[in-house]
């Protein structure tokens, strides 16, 4: 996972790297500024930094539009080979970190509403699913991540990429608050509810923007309940 940008400056070149951390800590060359675009090394490290964080390929754009070619497209290649987004995961929007993996939870109750509210109140992105295991009993997995993805005020309120093999039946938000509960109960509810009928249900948080550019401003945290047409899969077991 490439961790930051940084750039060496020597007299007549700029060499930009990338920090990549997989597990230890690895300097990548990214492209060479030679002598007559020296000027472009903070705007451009500045924007890589900027995009990994955000994903806002507009302003790294507009740097790489007063590049050389070669240096163009030598950082276009390295973020298509090594910052993709994680497939499955988010959208376009991320990347987070995982702080937390796979906490177990055997059922919806006040332990597992403890967890969830304290999560959200330091601010830390939640994504959650519910399984099956082979006792036939239906559990919910929970991850934990370094912060919430941001969404432009104009896209849908989602970041954990839907699913291609089955379809999606409706999706609940925490701007359809359920009477007199609080966010965090209120997607828990929807999400039992689903779940009782033997669907499966993903639930994840986002800050959604009330901007479409330089989203990472002013927005609402909000739960997301995605119900499947698809029965609840089974748990996956460490082999």
């Amino acid at each position: 996972m490439v961790h930051s940008f940084i750039a060496h400056t020597s007299p007549g070149r700029c060499r930009v790297f990338a920090l990549v951390k997989d597990p230890d800590d690895r300097l990548e060359v990214v492209t060479t500024l030679g002598a007559g675009d020296l000027h472009l090394s903070g705007e451009l490290i500045s924007a890589l930094n900027d995009f990994l964080s955000d994903r806002d390929n507009a302003a790294l754009q507009t740097v790489l539009d007063r590049a050389p070619s070669p240096v163009r497209m030598a950082v276009q290649q390295f973020l298509k080979d090594k910052c993709a987004p994680e497939a499955g995961t988010f959208t376009t929007y991320g990347p987070i970190d995982i702080v937390r993996h796979a906490v177990y939870f055997s059922r919806i109750d006040e332990e597992l509403e403890d967890y969830l509210e304290g999560a959200y109140m330091i601010g830390l992105g939640i994504r959650m699913s519910n399984e099956r295991g082979t006792d036939g009993d239906v559990g919910w997995v929970i991850q934990l991540l370094s912060d919430e993805v941001s969404v432009p005020a104009s896209d849908e309120p989602r970041t954990w990429a839907l699913p291609t093999e089955v379809k999606l039946l409706n999706t609940w938000t925490s701007k359809q608050p359920l009477a007199g509960l609080g966010p965090v109960r209120s997607a828990l509810k929807a999400a039992a509810g689903a779940s009782a009928e033997g669907h499966w249900v993903r639930i994840h948080t986002l800050l959604h923007s009330d901007r479409d550019e330089d989203f990472e401003g002013s927005g609402t945290s909000e739960f997301v309940v995605d119900v499947f047409d698809a029965p609840i899969p089974l748990q996956e077991l460490d082999e």
